[in-house]
């Protein structure tokens, strides 16, 4: 068993475009911009946009963040989202998710430039990755994917099982194992709450790709031996005996699955960092296809 360490492939990856970064500022032009709308004061959004822009920070890029009361508009946000839209200076816009309850979640993200979609939410972005154009791919997908190329993981004519259905990570790490490129070829199945024999579906995958936000989730006996593990899940669970009152759990039961496996994410460390990896990587994409440059 080895595990796939996203704290290390994140460095590389954030190494790799700050020299990018780095060279474009040295040779007279700015650098990538990220806007970030942050919606309300909900604690595990806080932190992870903070996240997001120490990585900005560490790799030369430009973030602005955008903060909002929970009880905003659904027109004052989307009047936000229309200048960072008309704001050449800036390259990527997202909205952190989840929004309040009174906001439309949809309508905020179809409001979004799709050239600055650096989420990849967007349904022209979507549409993109469906056709197997060049697009913004979610960024939690994206990280697996570089994951899997870092780690040298071969997907051709592997059985891949995805648990969850998200249009944030389900469906488009489906389209990605099942397209005709170097981390895809795949055999895909997609798993949710309807699938019958569910257990017995995981337990063939060669990939088994955990998105579904159930801590614990996956166990030993659905688990092929020698399988890549992919644990995406981040949930925050209540534990009074820890200093933040909390810890994060994956959808993996880790101690019972790790054994059975030949590579698998832990979590924190895993999928998390790669996350964010996959959001600069699209926010210097974004910057060269806004500002018409060419390496």
């Amino acid at each position: 068993m080895e595990l796939l360490d996203g704290k290390k492939v994140a460095a590389s990856v954030k190494e790799t475009i700050k020299q990018e970064v780095d060279e474009l500022v040295k040779n007279g032009k700015r650098a990538p911009h990220l806007a970030v709308i942050l919606v309300g004061n909900n604690g595990a959004s806080e932190t992870y946009v903070a996240s997001k822009q120490r990585s900005c920070a560490e790799t030369g890029i430009t973030s602005t963040l955008v903060k909002l009361e929970a009880d905003v508009s659904e027109e004052a946000l989307l009047n936000e989202i229309r200048q960072i839209n008309d704001n050449p200076e800036i390259d990527g816009l997202l909205v952190q998710l989840p929004l309040p309850k009174h906001i439309n979640e949809q309508q905020v993200i179809e409001s979004i430039h799709p050239l600055k979609d650096v989420d990849g939410f967007h349904p022209v972005s979507a549409g993109n990755l469906m056709q197997g154009y060049p697009t913004f791919i979610p960024a939690t997908p994206f990280g697996v994917v570089m994951m899997l190329q870092h780690y040298n993981i071969t997907t051709a004519g592997k059985r891949a099982v995805v648990v969850g259905r998200s249009n944030i990570v389900g469906r488009p790490m489906s389209v990605l194992l099942s397209s005709n490129t170097d981390y895809g070829n795949a055999t895909v199945t997609i798993c949710h709450s309807r699938t019958k024999d569910l257990e017995k579906i995981c337990a063939e995958a060669d990939i088994l790709v955990a998105a579904l936000g159930k801590p614990g989730f996956v166990k030993a006996h659905m688990v092929k031996e020698g399988a890549v593990v992919i644990d995406v899940g981040i949930t925050r669970v209540e534990d009074a005996g820890s200093k933040r009152g909390f810890r994060i759990k994956g959808d993996v039961d880790f101690a019972a699955v790790a054994p059975k496996t030949s590579y698998i994410t832990p979590v924190p460390g895993g999928v998390g960092l790669m996350t964010i990896a996959g959001l600069l990587k699209n926010t210097l994409a974004a910057y060269k296809l806004n500002s018409g440059y060419t390496s």
